[in-house]
Parts: C-alpha cells; sequence; structure tokens
C-alpha cells in the first residue's frame, strides 16, 4: 500500500512531465500501473474510488485517466460521466480498464466518454502505447483549437440545449465582452440561440444559417453563423462579428462579386460539393463550374480550397 501512495507527491512536477491519474480499486493493479508509468517517464496519482478521483482533479488536471470501471460507490461510468460535465476536463482522454468484454459493456464506457476500453488482465506495453497515442491526439486537438483561433475562426460547439461545451480563447473573449455572466464551464446560450440550435440539429428547414446574439453590453455585433454538426449532439458555430447582413451579401460587397457569386463561394467555404451547391441554389452543375470559373479569376485563386479561405477569413470577425 505504501509503495503506490508515493506516487501522489510529485504533483509540482505537473509542467515537465505527463500526469496519468489511475481510478482502481485493487492495490495490486495500481502497484503495477504506477511502476509500469513511472518507468515510462511519467508521473502517477492514484485514486481508490470515483468521490476521491473527482476530489483529487479539483486539485490538478491529469492528461490522461486511466478508470477501472467496477468500484464499490461510484463506478467509473458515472465518475466518467461526472468528469466530462465539466467542460474544462473535456480534452482529457479516460480510457477505461475492466475485465467485462461484453459489447453492450464497451458501448456504455464510450457514451460515459470514454476514448478507450482495455480488458484486464492488463498488457503493461500495450495500454503504454495507448496512453502515448491518447495523449498525442489530445495534444493535436488542443492545438487545432488554438490554430482555428490564430487563423481567425472563432469557433465553439454547443449542444441543442444551447450548454457550451467548447470555445477557441478569442471567441470565449468577445463572449465574455458580450455577456457579464459568461463563463466557459456549464454555461448556457441565450433561451433563442437555445431554440435556434434545436431548430438546426432536427434539421428544420426554416431555420437561419445564422443567429444574432442579442447583448446590451457588446461593443459590436455578434452572431452565430452554423457550420455543422459535429457529433450526435454537438453543433460547430462560428462567431462573426461586425456589419449587419447575410453572409452572401458581406461576401458580394468585400469581394466584389456577383450576387450569385458570392452564394456559391459560400456554399465552398461551408464545404459542399458541386452537385450540392447545385441543389441547393436551382443550379446545374455546369452552371455552378462556371460561377467558380468566374470567381476563381476575380479571386485570383486557382481552386476551390483557396476560395474558400478568402470566404472564411472575409466572413470572420476583424476582415
Amino acid at each position: 500500500m505504501q509503495h503506490w501512495q508515493r506516487s501522489i507527491a510529485p504533483m509540482s512536477k505537473a509542467a515537465t512531465r505527463d500526469i496519468v491519474l489511475v481510478v482502481d480499486d485493487s492495490p495490486e493493479t495500481l502497484r503495477m500501473l504506477t511502476d509500469a508509468i513511472e518507468d515510462a517517464g511519467m508521473t502517477v496519482l492514484v485514486a481508490r474510488e470515483g468521490a476521491q478521483a473527482l476530489a483529487m482533479i479539483a486539485r490538478i488536471t491529469p492528461d490522461v485517466i486511466l478508470m477501472d470501471a467496477v468500484m464499490p460507490g461510484m463506478d467509473g461510468f458515472e465518475t466518467a460521466r461526472e468528469l466530462k460535465r465539466n467542460k474544462g476536463l473535456a480534452h482529457v482522454p479516460v480510457i477505461f480498464m475492466t475485465g467485462l468484454s461484453e459489447t453492450g459493456d464497451i458501448i456504455k464506457g464510450l457514451n460515459a466518454g470514454g476514448v478507450d476500453y482495455v480488458t484486464k488482465p492488463i498488457v503493461p506495453e500495450e495500454l503504454l502505447a495507448r496512453i502515448r497515442v491518447h495523449l498525442a491526439n489530445a495534444r493535436l486537438a488542443r492545438s487545432a483549437h488554438t490554430a482555428l483561433d490564430v487563423s481567425g475562426r472563432f469557433l465553439l460547439a454547443a449542444n441543442r440545449e444551447g450548454l457550451l461545451l467548447w470555445c477557441t480563447p478569442q471567441a470565449a473573449s468577445h463572449l465574455g465582452a458580450a455577456f457579464k455572466d459568461f463563463s466557459t464551464k456549464d454555461y448556457v446560450l441565450p433561451p433563442d440561440v437555445q431554440r435556434w440550435l434545436g431548430d438546426r440539429a432536427n434539421n428544420v428547414s426554416t431555420a437561419p444559417d445564422t443567429m444574432e446574439l442579442k447583448s446590451d453590453q457588446a461593443a459590436v455585433a455578434l452572431r452565430l453563423s452554423f457550420v455543422r454538426q459535429i457529433g450526435p449532439d454537438e453543433l460547430l458555430l462560428q462567431l462573426l462579428e461586425g456589419e449587419v447582413g447575410t453572409e452572401a451579401e458581406l461576401l458580394k460587397r468585400k469581394l466584389t462579386l456577383t450576387q450569385r457569386e458570392a452564394e456559391v463561394v459560400l456554399w465552398i467555404a461551408r464545404g459542399k460539393a458541386n452537385r450540392d451547391i447545385g441543389e441547393i441554389l436551382g443550379l446545374s452543375p455546369r452552371t455552378v463550374n462556371k460561377h467558380l470559373e468566374q470567381i476563381f479569376a476575380k479571386l485570383g485563386v486557382e481552386n476551390r480550397t483557396a476560395a474558400a479561405a478568402i470566404a472564411v477569413r472575409a466572413l470572420s470577425p476583424r476582415s
């Protein structure tokens, strides 16, 4: 017992070593995993039950969590669900460890927020390899959010009830300036936005592509633009600020395009294929191609990717 408890001490090393939280009620498993993970150059924190894990995470955020599914009191599935309610922990990978191997148990673990499911008995080398993969993926995800922010794509995601799931730092800054009660944790968007998100999630045909964010303290007008649905209940949105008007009208004026060309390049920026654009705008694929030729010439680009990038920048805040 004393052997694995020593691993709680190195909390001050969080800045230089990856931190792995192991949640398991088996002393033997804790001892084995502590040795293997520390030998791999990572810091280990341990918890014997779900409540203890939650209390520990309130003090320090681990880089990855190894979670036993079956524990007395709060089991691993319930603990993971509680963890994932905190958006500040959404990026932390949870790997379940259990002797349960039925498909239903695996699905239960994934639905609870797990990214992986390892059955016991555990092979340390295999588990370490999985840890490294998920640590790398988590870092890429955080880097992607930062890159989107730097490129001017102020993005956020919410569920259909309007609960904010995540947002890039600059999007958070804009929302904080607009709403005095804004927080990146457990923040719910205004009721009119909630209704709009519900309509978008349910594919209501009359739901507009953009939604005004009404605020008495915002220095500039803010709008939310629906990008796409990226999960069962995760809607990706772009925060826009500045001039009032439809996105096509903004593209028309800023890029010196015709109304139809602006509509075509707008749907290109949203990732639609030519055939889809034709169906949306009531045009033949040949006509869409003709418009694209004119758009490329006016924008001085050679392909749709470059045209989409210019359109995205034109629609971004402070463009």
